[in-house]
């Protein structure tokens, strides 16, 4: 069993050197991910194409080799297809015609057909004239409908090359792209929703080797999730190249934003604070560009004006691939990736989303709101990133306690309202039988040695998200926690 890989059509415009050395990395990635499929498989390596040969035995595997195939980025398609060894070619019209006619006889009987012919080599005749031979034969002894050269129901592929004739059973569409490991490696900034995975996807599609960055704003549950989606990324479009998963803990930085930073300018401060953790931290793993999932105007710290702002802090390239595209053709490429449902349930944070934010920042402005802010704290979050191999991400993986969820407090619970100050003085939670605390979640486990384990407390957040992963994390404590909703 043998299938012809095809290049992207921008492989084959490249120079020879290059095209060379792409197609030489596409044929070790499809090596490397084969191989973790079959052990039945071989890889052959020519100037227009690559050759994959499924070895007797292994045909159990066509399958998985398909799929793994139609995954890796360099690929325009790959054609199924049976070889004929015919010495004399040029002579032997009408083996052709009978293995034609036994290939594809009862596919187009009672359609509308055409034949296509692509040719390699020297022959005494011309693709146009072995279509019209075959056409006629296959007319005459398949009893199709017609011949239509503009809309046919079937097209009868074959490929000549030299004395060697491939009949065309299957066509699958690849991913197309350049092979990973082609361009240089970014670091992708990831949260796990619609935009980022679909950032990251492209980057990969595009030959770019996509190490992957997230940072912690809010517990475990939520890194869980977002290493779950990026491990998934890399397993099903990047397996032939290793990178990393780094995260980064920003609880700290969110704090600091929201104790000395205008509630307008938070969104646009909060990413320069990403930004130049990034960059530092591409710096350590020479890598030289950023890649985020912002679309223009798609929320308030994406206008271009403010990616102006976040953009000057940084001296590494930040390269947007979504820059230009629509939400809705983001979800739906996220669906047709496998990335949708992740990213639809994954945790999204408030901590420093503003009621008034910002579409206009001034770049001096924004440097004024960051003179109140201690960069030790953001330099400690670099410092206390987290770097693993992607294959190993799940590895050693604390689970998320379940908590329960109650809207009617016991007598002797205390209320803990872990909401920032700004959104708990806007709308104050007042209960009439119980103790209520505020403890912004960024203070929350520095506070924990002041609260009493002989006690219930019930975590409060306004959509319930942040007090889910708080109370499930003071419950891996031992504290006895449960989740507080208004009624």
């Amino acid at each position: 069993m043998k299938f012809i890989v095809k290049l992207f059509p921008e492989i084959t415009i490249k120079s020879k050197p290059v095209r060379k050395r792409l197609v030489r990395q596409l044929r070790q990635n499809v090596q490397v991910v084969l191989l973790k499929e079959t052990e039945g498989a071989k890889v052959q390596e020519f100037w227009d194409k690559l050759e994959v040969r499924l070895l007797p035995g292994y045909e159990n595997d066509e399958a998985k080799v398909v799929d793994a195939l139609q995954r890796i980025p360099g690929i325009s398609n790959v054609l199924k297809v049976d070889s004929y060894e015919l010495e004399g070619i040029d002579s032997r019209f009408d083996d052709i015609a009978q293995i034609c006619a036994d290939t594809y006889g009862k596919q187009i009987k009672g359609k509308t057909f055409v034949v296509r012919v692509k040719r390699a080599g020297e022959h005494s005749f011309a693709s146009s004239e072995l279509e019209r031979y075959l056409g006629g034969a296959l007319l005459r002894s398949c009893e199709p409908e017609s011949v239509s050269l503009k809309q046919p129901d079937m097209t009868v592929k074959l490929e000549v090359r030299d004395d060697t004739l491939y009949t065309v059973s299957e066509r699958y569409e690849g991913l197309g792209g350049f092979p990973i490991g082609t361009q240089e490696p970014v670091l992708s900034l990831i949260s796990g929703g619609f935009d980022s995975t679909v950032s990251s996807y492209l980057t990969m599609k595009r030959g770019l080797k996509t190490h992957f960055c997230f940072f912690n704003l809010g517990g475990d549950a939520h890194e869980i999730g977002v290493k779950q989606v990026s491990l998934y990324l890399w397993e099903k479009y990047g397996r032939s190249h290793r990178v990393h998963f780094i995260s980064v803990p920003f609880e700290g930085v969110v704090g600091e934003i929201l104790k000395h930073v205008n509630h307008s300018h938070m969104g646009v401060v909060l990413k320069r604070m990403m930004v130049r953790a990034a960059q530092e931290i591409a710096k350590k793993m020479d890598v030289t560009a950023l890649v985020t999932g912002e679309s223009v105007a798609q929320v308030s710290s994406q206008t271009v004006t403010n990616l102006n702002v976040i953009d000057r802090v940084s001296e590494t390239v930040i390269l947007r691939p979504l820059i230009t595209m629509d939400k809705l053709d983001i979800i739906r490429l996220s669906a047709k990736i496998g990335t949708e449902e992740f990213a639809k349930n994954m945790p999204e944070y408030c901590g420093v989303i503003s009621d008034k934010p910002t579409t206009c920042a001034k770049l001096a402005k924004v440097e004024e709101e960051e003179g109140n802010f201690d960069f030790s704290v953001l330099d400690q979050a670099i410092e206390d990133a987290v770097v693993r191999k992607i294959d190993q991400v799940m590895h050693q993986q604390k689970n998320v306690v379940d908590v329960d969820v109650t809207t009617l407090p016991k007598v002797g619970d205390v209320v803990i309202d872990i909401r920032g100050p700004e959104e708990a003085n806007k709308s104050p939670l007042t209960l009439t039988n119980n103790e209520v605390l505020h403890i912004p979640f960024y203070e929350l486990m520095s506070e924990t040695e002041r609260l009493d384990k002989a006690k219930r407390y019930l975590l409060f957040c306004e959509k319930g998200t942040m007090s889910q992963l708080h109370a499930s994390h003071l419950k891996g404590m031992d504290f006895d926690t449960a989740v507080f909703k208004l009624a």
